[in-house]
């Protein structure tokens, strides 16, 4: 799929770095064939030591070694880099953004006619090549392209591609989401230690609990109430430990968080 092909990144911060570990690792990439690109030179320095990737010294030089841009700024900065980017686009190079909350009409109005455009949510887990990725095509994109696109972020993780209307949801579930399922890991950790286990030890069984039972769910394909059923005895244990959940309203406490992340995010997508 990416014979022949080459990547720039513009940007090297955390994401930029998540992203070219995932493509080298698993292969779609020669080092060689991937560019940087960063304001901080140091940066390009960090990722050509750690990578073997090929830094370079402007945007411009950067896009025309590339057959994808990808352009991992800061949202704030977006204006200045299509400003520049654009005059350097004529082999038509397909452009990936990841800067958040940019809108698709934002980048195709900042790039030439007809350029090929996704825009891209992704969330923290994809530092540790965990990503949950949601993809969303411009105009001028073909189904191939959306393709290597989507086998981009599969490096990181998982992918879909998802219509860009629903972006703001994806970024109240699966870009905050790691939020939420990190503050319920820090109080099943405090509830342990409340319960006399030492910190340490809470700490490794729940961390182990939430990553073995999402790889329950994975792999077994079952509706999380059917798997939840298989652990909840009659009388038992855990059936009281959900009736307090339930009676807290936890179940529509996220749902409720959910839709406010969802809501905040249009929100900021307005200004």
């Amino acid at each position: 799929m990416f014979r022949d092909q080459s990547i720039g990144f513009i940007g090297g911060g955390n994401m930029g770095e998540a992203l070219i570990r995932g493509l080298i690792s698993a292969s779609l990439f020669p080092a060689e064939k991937v560019f940087a690109f960063d304001v901080i030179e140091s940066r390009v320095k960090y990722l050509e030591k750690e990578f073997g990737v090929k830094g370079r010294s402007d945007i411009g030089e950067l896009a025309r070694a590339s057959s994808i841009i990808l352009l991992a700024v800061k949202p704030q900065t977006i204006a200045g880099v299509l400003d520049t980017l654009s005059a350097h686009l004529s082999h038509g190079p397909l452009i990936i953004s990841i800067a958040a909350g940019v809108a698709l009409s934002t980048l195709e109005q900042g790039l030439p006619e007809k350029t090929a455009i996704v825009r891209v949510m992704p969330n923290a887990p994809a530092l540790v090549q965990e990503a949950a990725s949601a993809l969303s095509r411009g105009k001028a994109v073909s189904d191939e392209q959306m393709q290597r696109s989507l086998a981009l972020f599969r490096a990181v993780g998982k992918a879909v591609e998802v219509d860009e209307k629903l972006m703001d949801a994806v970024t109240g579930l699966s870009g905050s989401g790691p939020a939420y399922v990190l503050l319920m890991i820090e109080a099943l950790i405090d509830a342990g230690v409340l319960m006399g286990l030492p910190r340490q030890a809470a700490r490794d069984l729940v961390v182990q609990t939430v990553v073995g039972t999402s790889r329950l769910l994975e792999t077994t394909g079952k509706h999380p109430g059917e798997l939840k059923d298989m652990v909840t005895s009659p009388g038992g244990t855990t059936i009281h430990g959900l009736q307090v959940l339930e009676s807290c309203s936890v179940r529509g406490a996220f749902l409720d968080c959910v839709e406010a992340a969802t809501r905040r995010s249009a929100e900021l997508g307005k200004r």
